[in-house]
This record gives structure tokens, C-alpha cells and sequence, in this order.
């Protein structure tokens, strides 16, 4: 009886083992991230509330993973949602990048919920991400998309990767024009991590994704412990083709000793972010639209999942009307916040 026991604990362990050379087990990982923020309006924080407030700096939990179908072909997935945990209103969880895809040596695949390429074309140059400071403040097109599919290429000479986004014509994004195509290309060369080279370049264009036609190019270099990056954008609203222009941005970061300082300038012509949004002057009305953010700040690892930051943000502008020329409302924002990786 012991035997037969053993022998049959031992085919188990043999079965799952098996398994498990197959299949890569999934992996459940999160972030935490929290601020406390007081801004003189609102208009750029997260809450969208003037004074001072707790954010939720998209927290998020997920599981991922891979499974090899033969030597060459691996089934990727993720499932990823937002959680909401200071606020009392609406849902607690949020969709973020849920997907099926096929990893080939001819590039892989996606289906589902993503970023679009056009935004992730923006790399690592974005020096105050997922915060009251993100660049959608001033620039659009920075789009989570469903009901999409995505292509990327194999790095080409171990340097340039191609990259698609298509939406099929029964995605649900909220507020988007009905169009036949919807759909953004990128190309990028380097390593956006600034890692394996010490250079990130990137080109990408959005065709109808978010109400919105535009162009882009990237570019961020690292010489000894500082990082410069810029991004130029050409947007082009297609509902209402008056909102048009130009946004760049260009930033510095230093690292000191251990302590990264940063400091970034914003310029938009065009009224497409979140800014002017909430200012309400996204109307076919709206021209000449002309604001600026300057940006300053610092984070620091207190160890390698947590990380404490701070920063100071400015937005100020104006834009004429068919009636007058008139100025956008200041807003000043102060943020502290803690974020943990898990």
C-alpha cells in the first residue's frame, strides 16, 4: 500500500514538472502608488479638485504569462486593472492592458486592450509619468485602446523595431469620431531603457485614434548620470479641425548620488490634452491656443520596489475665441507621493 503511495506521489510530482517546462507558472505583480497633493485649481490633478487631496496614482494589479506551443511559438497573456483605493465613488477596478497574443521569430501579436503604439512611442521620455505632471497634460493621443490588435517586429540588427496598432470598427472608446480606419504605426531604434544603448529614438503616427490625427518623434540620450529627452507632436483634432498645432516638451534628469533631479518645460498650440480639456476650450470656436508647464522635481529609491518623489508643476495659457483673446486659469500643484512595486 505504501508503494503503491509513493509510486503514485511520484508521478504527480513527474506530471506537474512536465508541466511546468511547458508553461511559464503565472506571475502576479502590482504597484502602489499614493501622493498627497494640494493644487490652486484642479484642473491638472488626478482628482480634478482644487486644495489639498490624497491621489491614486494608478495602482494596479495584474497577472501575466507565456506558454511554449513548439520551439518557435509561445502564447503570451495579461490581465491588468486598475484599483481604486481613495475614492468612494465609482468602480473599484478599471481595464487596463488585458491581452492574447502569439511570440513568433517573425514578430508578435496582440488582441485586446492596450496602449497604442503612438503612445508607447513616447518611451522613457516622459519624466513625470502616471502623475499630475504626465505629458497628457498638454498632448493628446495618449491612448489605453480595446478591441484592437497589435503588431511588433523582432529587433531589427538588435537596434529598430516596427510596430502597429489596428482598431477594429467596433471599438468603444469613449468620445471617438466614427471612422473606417483607426490605426497608429512607430518605428523605434535604441533601447528605451537607455540600457543596452544609451540612446532612445523613436517616429510614430495616429490615424483617427481619439478623435485625433497626429505625429510624433522622440528622442532621449545618456551621457554619464544625466538624461535628456524630448518629444515634438503635430495633433490635429478631426471633429474639430480648428484645435491644431504643435507640442514638445524637453527635459533634464541628474542623478545625484542616488537622488534623481529633474526638470522639464512644456509648450502646446494645439488644446488637445487634459489641460485645455478641463479648462473647457475645446470648442469650434477655440484657436490660437498657447500653453506652458514647467515642471521641477526629485524621486529616490529607498529600496528597489519603493520609491519616494516630489514635484512642483505650472500651467498658465491663453486662446482666442471669435469674440476675444482670454487667459486659461493658473493652476500650481504641489505633490509628495510613495510608490511600491510588488
Amino acid at each position: 500500500m505504501k508503494k503503491t503511495l509513493i509510486s503514485a506521489s511520484v508521478a504527480s510530482v513527474l506530471t506537474l514538472a512536465s508541466f511546468g517546462a511547458l508553461a511559464e507558472s503565472p506571475s502576479f505583480y502590482g504597484r502602489l502608488d499614493l501622493s498627497v497633493t494640494n493644487s490652486d485649481t484642479g484642473l491638472t490633478s488626478r482628482e480634478n479638485k482644487e486644495g489639498t487631496v490624497i491621489e491614486n496614482n494608478f495602482s494596479h494589479v495584474g497577472v501575466k504569462g507565456s506558454e511554449s506551443l513548439s520551439s518557435n511559438i509561445d502564447v503570451i497573456y495579461q490581465m491588468e486593472f486598475q484599483v481604486e483605493n481613495t475614492s468612494s465613488k465609482g468602480d473599484v477596478f478599471k481595464a487596463r492592458n488585458t491581452f492574447l497574443g502569439l511570440k513568433t521569430t517573425a514578430g508578435t501579436v496582440l488582441v485586446g486592450r492596450n496602449d497604442t503604439v503612438f503612445k508607447q512611442a513616447e518611451g522613457g521620455v516622459d519624466a513625470f509619468g502616471n502623475t499630475n505632471a504626465d505629458i497628457d497634460r498638454l498632448v493628446g493621443a495618449q491612448t489605453r485602446a480595446a478591441d484592437g490588435i497589435w503588431y511588433y517586429s523582432p529587433k531589427i540588427a538588435d537596434l529598430v523595431t516596427l510596430n502597429a496598432t489596428y482598431l477594429m470598427t467596433d471599438n468603444n472608446q469613449a468620445g471617438v469620431t466614427d471612422a473606417d480606419e483607426q490605426y497608429a504605426l512607430s518605428a523605434t531604434i535604441g533601447d528605451k531603457k537607455l540600457k543596452a544603448q544609451n540612446f532612445y529614438v523613436a517616429g510614430a503616427y495616429n490615424k483617427g485614434i481619439a478623435d485625433m490625427d497626429a505625429y510624433r518623434g522622440v528622442a532621449q540620450v545618456k551621457l554619464g548620470d544625466f538624461k535628456l529627452g524630448g518629444l515634438f507632436q503635430n495633433s490635429e483634432s478631426i471633429s474639430k479641425p480648428n484645435l491644431e498645432g504643435n507640442t514638445y516638451f524637453v527635459n533634464v534628469a541628474y542623478n545625484l548620488n542616488g537622488v534623481n533631479l529633474k526638470a522639464e518645460y512644456g509648450k502646446d498650440e494645439a488644446g488637445l490634452g487634459l489641460y485645455a480639456k478641463r479648462s473647457g476650450i475645446q470648442t469650434t470656436e477655440t484657436t490660437d491656443v498657447n500653453i506652458t508647464s514647467i515642471t521641477i522635481g526629485a524621486d529616490y529609491k529607498v529600496s528597489k520596489s519603493t520609491m519616494v518623489y516630489g514635484h512642483y508643476a505650472m500651467y498658465e495659457g491663453d486662446y482666442s475665441t471669435l469674440a476675444r483673446k482670454d487667459d486659461l486659469e493658473d493652476d500650481n500643484i504641489f505633490t509628495v507621493g510613495v510608490r511600491y512595486n510588488f
